[in-house]
């Protein structure tokens, strides 16, 4: 440790040594991670402990023209006579500080404190963690460093060495300028770290060793373990920020990432990554990695190879909608629908008020509908399945690429080798158990005072504050089952509610269409549909955006409850309670319109009624699956733009406009001056986990693949909103939030089961839209067995049924007439019934169940069909490419070869060392006398062999 006085002497400055804030005081020592709080003046009625006071001496700065010293000496230690009173909150949680940063101290962290800051009741604690901290703890958490040992990896030869060098030449100007993107032509070995191996590693330069992603991820693994006795449920860093000891712990950024800072990672960074300008270029992944870790880095790189595999889709949607825009003058139903020649009369849409009304008004929804209800289609949705079990055995790929190259291919067994730590809630709860089973059994052994109850009680509880427990507590099923039952109950609470909700707008969307049906107005009676369609598609958006929000606490909240007892644990709760919840917030409406909606409405004359009084919603004449797209469309459009745009932009900005002008209302100089790094970091945004950054990106995955034979375009509409969504999240991490601890991980998790399940029922869904949506299914029936001419003419008439007016319950017929010309004795409807000349008048005719039996049948030839294509495309992929495969080999030979170099190295040694004893030993022998007394012989040799042998 250098003092200031000998940075003087140097002629080093010490302001510029600790410009930014970037290290200690020292000018030497670099920041490593942040603690800050917010303080108030001590009340001086308490009397730090012997040990606080060394501590407090020994982590204030030296030399800082900020520092604060804490009791123990300096000049500006707090008394009792100088400061006034607070209440005992405010104190105990300044003790327990103390009492934590002593503890850190007691690892081997170095501690600085500073008070004087420019933030007004902020103060921050700045910890470094030495060499021999790095090390001790690098080879507790088994991290893999690079060796000494450098081997070339092999390239491709012949014809793929030649494609390659075309294709690097090509994507050359897409290709990030970042010295880490280049190809790799050498690498180290790398191998778990050992303090008893250092000479193994690579440690040409110790300064770079451990980089600052590293450095913050070993002292955080240090916080999280580290305990506050006096706290009596304080377990940890965790403990401490959520009872409010410090109001923040994060490792700080590299620099400034403004166009007039010095180079660093986060400028870089913020250049090459997180600008809208290099759109078009590939991502910077390893530098994101070193900056942020695995974890982070393992998300984007997902992402980039989602939006690249949405290129083709997008191109084949594209080809898929302007076939139907091709053909649509060529479809003989909708051409029989618009033609005025045709005099169908339809019968009305509601009763009393709603008029009959001519078949050639749905002229323009049977046009629309055949841009995305046709025979491409149905090849598109084969496509997409395929492309989903493509994308997914690529990003495998991809992902094992990464691991190899990022020195995690063994990943898991060395993460088997190190204990997970269990979370300071899970701590804390069986703490809390083994206290109260102690309590009972100290309760059940006393003999209770009849007249003195309450005192003898707090006794035992005062009791139980210094005992130290010697069995191992867990907590059972049985300490759960509350929380069980209570994530059971809510979780099917908030699935009804959604149901409700979209219930509600059922119910909106027919006394609306009844209201409308009643205006004066024609206009508004022409277009009941179109409004009504509209309206409802905009309140589901509106209430899907705000269920989001709530389900994302109520999700998080059940987790908490059930007291996971690792993080990894409560991730993954977390993330599956979440992804529940929304999927059914997100779908529900359209499941409805795909599924239920014209299915159970009855037919004239016998209705199906909501309240007694409201009909249930029909189709349109060319089916629903154009509201489908509809409400597809403007919901996955809508969720894209506010929700993952607008409000990852707008709501982070706003919180930072909040906070600044609350800060510069309590001091109105604050804002001309300039803070230090940990200062400007504490104003930003804390980092809240990928979870909402997987959600929406899976939840966009489900709109591209669970309904794309309604709607060809939705891989398009997402390949645009991924390349600004990038964009937008790199610009988030660099400029927004703080930085995140870097966290090892090798793959995206239980993210990757949710995808490959959203694949496997897609292939369902899209096989029931085709048969029971679309009229893909009953125009093939009529095609192959009912047509006279087999043509499609007359395809509109035969779906359409008869009815007799006269058949009407009494008070539903219509009351007016006035905008037909003629009466109307017959009206038609879309159904497969017999008419009413018939025997069995209104009953189901037999084309019914045929065209039932063939949707069913293709429903099951279809899922069989491409399911058994996604498997065979999943079996003839390998997960691991062949030259990561050879390359994972090849170092494990050549680890080997050192090792068995090294041992060889040791016996030579040995042997050598052995040499050297035996020679020096014949010298000794040479050189003693020969002439020796009968007597002294025997005492002699005895002490040479006693020599020897020692």
């Amino acid at each position: 440790m250098v003092s200031a006085t000998l940075l003087n002497s140097l002629g080093v400055d010490q302001d510029s040594a600790c410009k930014h804030g970037l290290c200690f005081g020292d000018g030497q020592r670099k920041v490593d991670y942040i603690l800050a709080y917010t303080y108030k003046k001590s009340s001086g009625n308490r009397t730090p402990s012997k040990k606080s006071h060394h501590n407090n001496s020994v982590h204030s700065s030296r030399g800082s023209r900020n520092s604060h010293h804490l009791p123990g000496g300096g000049p500006d230690v707090e008394t009792a006579e100088s400061e006034p009173r607070i209440d005992y909150h405010e104190d105990d949680k300044r003790f327990r500080r103390e009492e934590f940063e002593g503890n850190l101290m007691e690892t081997g962290l170095e501690l600085e404190k500073d008070e004087g800051t420019k933030m007004h009741g902020v103060g921050f604690v700045k910890i470094h963690a030495p060499w021999n901290v790095l090390c001790r703890e690098a080879e507790f958490m088994k991290l893999k460093m690079p060796t000494k040992k450098i081997y070339h990896i092999s390239q491709k030869q012949g014809l793929m060495h030649k494609i390659n060098n075309v294709l690097q030449k090509i994507t050359e100007p897409i290709q990030p300028k970042v010295a880490s993107h280049r190809p790799q032509t050498i690498k180290h070995l790398s191998y778990p770290f050992s303090r008893e191996k250092q000479h193994m590693f690579d440690m040409s330069d110790k300064d770079s060793f451990f980089d600052s992603k590293t450095r913050s991820s070993i002292v955080y693994e240090i916080l999280k373990r580290t305990t506050c006795t006096k706290a009596k449920y304080s377990m940890g860093i965790t403990s401490l920020l959520a009872n409010g000891v410090y109001s923040a712990a994060y490792p700080q950024h590299d620099g400034d990432f403004e166009d007039d800072c010095e180079p660093n990672d986060r400028k870089l960074l913020c250049d090459e990554w997180a600008s809208y300008g290099v759109f078009y270029k590939y991502q910077p992944i390893d530098l994101v990695r070193k900056y942020f870790g695995e974890k982070i880095a393992l998300y984007f790189a997902w992402l980039g190879v989602y939006t690249q595999m949405l290129i083709p889709a997008s191109i084949v949607g594209i080809i898929v909608f302007l076939y139907g825009c091709a053909t649509v003058d060529q479809d003989i139903p909708s051409l029989e629908m618009c033609d005025q020649r045709n005099n169908i009369t339809m019968c009305p849409l509601c009763d009393k008020t709603c008029n009959y009304w001519k078949i050639s008004s749905a002229c323009a929804t049977a046009r629309a509908s055949h841009l995305f209800d046709n025979p491409a289609t149905v090849f598109f949705s084969v496509f997409m399945a395929l492309w989903a079990a493509t994308f997914m055995e690529h990003w495998k790929r991809r992902q094992m690429r990464l691991n190899y190259r990022w020195d995690l291919t063994s990943f898991e067994e060395e993460q088997g080798m190190v204990k997970d730590h269990p979370r300071a809630e899970y701590e804390a709860k069986v703490l809390q158990k083994s206290l109260k089973k102690e309590y009972r059994r100290k309760e059940k052994h006393q003999p209770v005072p009849e007249d003195n109850t309450n005192k003898w009680r707090q006794r035992v509880k005062t009791a139980m504050a210094g005992v130290k427990l010697t069995e191992k507590e867990k907590l059972t099923w049985r300490d759960r089952t509350p929380a069980y039952f209570t994530n059971f109950v809510g979780i099917i609470f908030m699935i009804g509610m959604t149901f409700a909700i979209v219930f509600g707008v059922i119910v909106y969307r027919v006394s609306t269409a009844a209201a409308l049906a009643m205006s004066s107005n024609p206009s508004a009676r022409s277009n009941v549909r179109v409004t009504v369609t509209a309206t409802a598609v905009i309140i589901n958006l509106v209430v899907i955006l705000i269920l989001d929000e709530v389900y994302g606490c109520i999700a998080r909240w059940l987790t908490q409850i059930e007291v996971p007892k690792t993080d990894k644990t409560f991730e993954e709760r977390l993330i599956f309670k979440a992804f529940l919840l929304k999927f059914v917030n997100a779908y529900t409406p359209i499941f409805y319109v795909a599924f239920f909606k014209g299915r159970f409405i009855g037919r004239p004359g016998d209705y199906v009624y909501i309240f007694g009084s409201f009909r249930m919603e029909e189709c349109a004449p060319g089916g629903c699956l154009m509201e489908l797209c509809i409400q597809l469309s403007i919901i996955m459009l809508g969720k894209q733009l506010i929700q993952n745009n607008l409000f990852e932009i707008g709501i982070p900005k706003m919180k930072k406009l909040i906070r600044y002008l609350k800060s510069r209302r309590q001091d109105p100089e604050e804002h001309v001056k300039r803070k230090q790094r940990y200062e400007l970091d504490y104003d930003l945004e804390p980092f809240a986990g990928l979870t909402p950054e997987y959600m929406e990106m899976i939840i966009q995955f489900g709109f591209v693949t669970l309904f794309v034979a309604s709607f060809p375009l939705a891989p398009l509409f997402a390949l645009l909103n991924n390349i600004i969504e990038i964009r937008l999240d790199a610009k988030k991490f660099i400029t927004e939030l703080r930085r995140p601890v870097a966290v090892r991980a090798k793959d995206i998790g239980i993210w990757y089961n949710i995808i490959r399940g959203i694949g496997k029922v897609a292939v369902i869904i899209n096989a029931f839209v085709i048969s029971f949506t679309s009229d893909f299914i009953p125009r093939l029936v009529y095609l192959y067995m009912y047509s006279p001419d087999g043509t499609m003419h007359g395809f509109l008439n035969n779906t359409l049924a008869y009815f007799n007016v006269s058949d009407f319950k009494p008070g539903t017929a219509p009351n007016i007439e006035q905008e037909l010309e003629y009466s109307v004795e017959i009206c038609r409807y879309k159904d497969y019934r017999e008419a009413p000349w018939s025997e069995d008048k209104y009953d189901i005719t037999k084309e019914f169940w045929a065209v039932l039996a063939a949707r069913l049948a293709f429903v099951i030839v279809f899922q069989n069909l491409v399911m058994f294509m996604s498997d065979f495309v999943d079996w003839i992929i390998p997960d691991i490419p062949k030259d990561i495969s050879e390359q994972i080999h090849r170092e494990k030979v050549l680890m080997v070869e050192v090792f068995l170099k090294e041992e060889q190295g040791k016996l030579q040694m040995l042997e050598t060392w052995k040499e050297q004893c035996d020679r020096k030993k014949e010298e000794n022998c040479n050189n003693q006398s020969p002439k020796f007394s009968r007597s002294n012989r025997g005492s002699t040799a005895s002490a040479y062999s006693n020599r020897v042998d020692v």
